[in-house]
Parts: C-alpha cells; sequence; structure tokens
C-alpha cells in the first residue's frame, strides 16, 4: 500500500457500507472529519480525503466485495483512455481512484447548465474504445457522465463486464438530439427529474419517442 493512503485506509476501516434491496442507494454507517462523501451508488460510496484530493476511494458494501477486482480489471482494459478515471489500486473494500472534477449530467439539468453536443461525441467514443477491449459499456445515464471543462467523462464502468444491452445511452443519445433544446437552459425541479427517472425505470414504454411524448405532457415545460 502506498503510504500516502496508510491513513485513509485507516480512516475508512471505521466506515461500513450496506447495500439495500430493490436496487437503492447503499447506506454509510460511521463517518471521519477528514472524508468527504462525492458519491453514493448502489453497490459502494465514494470518498475524497481532503488532504489528498487528488484520489478517491470507492468503498464496497460488505456483501458487494466481490466486485472490486472485476472492476478493478475493467479500468485496466480501459487505462489510457482520456474518458475514463484512472484505477491505482484494488484492496480488500475499496478501489483508489482518480478524483475526477465537474458536474454530472443530472446536475446540469437540475441547474439549467448547458450540456454542449461535444459530450455526445465524447461518449460515443469513449464507447468504441470500451468496445475495442473487449468491454460492455452499458450502464451510462446522467449521473454516470460528468461534464469536465465542455467535456465527458464516464465515471462508472461497474457493469463493463455484464452482458446484454440495456439501450440506455441510446435511448439518452436520442432523447437529446431531439428534444434537448426545449429544456436547454432552464433549471429542472428535482420532483420532475425523479419523475422521469421513475417512469423510465419502469420501462412500460414502446419506444423513446412514446416516452418523451409523455414526460413533454407535464405542463413545467410550457412555462
Amino acid at each position: 500500500m502506498e503510504e500516502q493512503w496508510i491513513i485513509v485506509d485507516e480512516l475508512l476501516s471505521e466506515i461500513r457500507i450496506a447495500s439495500n434491496p430493490k436496487n437503492k442507494p447503499v447506506t454509510i454507517n460511521g463517518h471521519s472529519k477528514d472524508l468527504r462523501c462525492i458519491g453514493i451508488g448502489t453497490d459502494a460510496a465514494v470518498f475524497q480525503y481532503i488532504h489528498l484530493p487528488n484520489y478517491a476511494f470507492k468503498l464496497f458494501a460488505d456483501e458487494k466485495q466481490d466486485k472490486i477486482q472485476l472492476e478493478a480489471q475493467v479500468y485496466n482494459k480501459l487505462n489510457g483512455s482520456p474518458y475514463f478515471s484512472t484505477c491505482y489500486a484494488a484492496y480488500d473494500r475499496y478501489l483508489v481512484l482518480s478524483f475526477e472534477s465537474g458536474i454530472t449530467l443530472y446536475d446540469c439539468l437540475l441547474q439549467g447548465v448547458h450540456i454542449p453536443y461535444q459530450v455526445i461525441e465524447d461518449v460515443e467514443d469513449a464507447r468504441k474504445y470500451a468496445k475495442k477491449q473487449n468491454l460492455n459499456p452499458r450502464d451510462i445515464h446522467l449521473k454516470n457522465i460528468l461534464l469536465q471543462d465542455g467535456r465527458a467523462k464516464v465515471i462508472d464502468v461497474s457493469e463493463y463486464s455484464k452482458p446484454g444491452d440495456d439501450h440506455r445511452w441510446e435511448h439518452l443519445k436520442k432523447a437529446y438530439l431531439a428534444y434537448y433544446d426545449i429544456i436547454d437552459g432552464k433549471a429542472l425541479p428535482f420532483w420532475l427529474m425523479e419523475t422521469v427517472q421513475r417512469w423510465y425505470n419502469q420501462r412500460n414504454f414502446s419506444s423513446i419517442d412514446e416516452f418523451m411524448k409523455d414526460v413533454l405532457k407535464l405542463k413545467f415545460f410550457w412555462k
């Protein structure tokens, strides 16, 4: 273990992560004033040590630790691409990743921050690169893409070793191309974002166009 990470290892040992049913975000038990939680997923939570801000420590739930080495292998295959984080080390309970600044596309919509088309092109290039490494780039959605100096950074690769196509990126790209101009520059309310996400996860639609027609019926867009 790198000497600079030893103190972080000690701090992380005081925190336990528990997964929850129905694919809900994990629960964090314990805390440290020197650790800042910067992300919560369904398998892990990500922390930044305030005295080593260039690193992110992805701490997994006890029952999800079998995924650590699998994810580390994915990062190893993606090494060299500017579109993904760097994985520096994999330990029994956590990964050490590069900290990536920026704002998620989800928060861009909440705050009315413009999402340039360059982001779409970057994610397309990121997916092509991953496929060349014999990976399956899936689970790419608004919360897994950062807007970083006008470019895209994909921050979660945990499902790239799974089979199948969840169509999330294809739907997101099509929605951007066909409908983003309607909301560009508008700060969307949290309730609206959560409603759209819940509807989408239910997958009760035959096409993304049908889904978007229902979304656009919400009166907010016409204010």
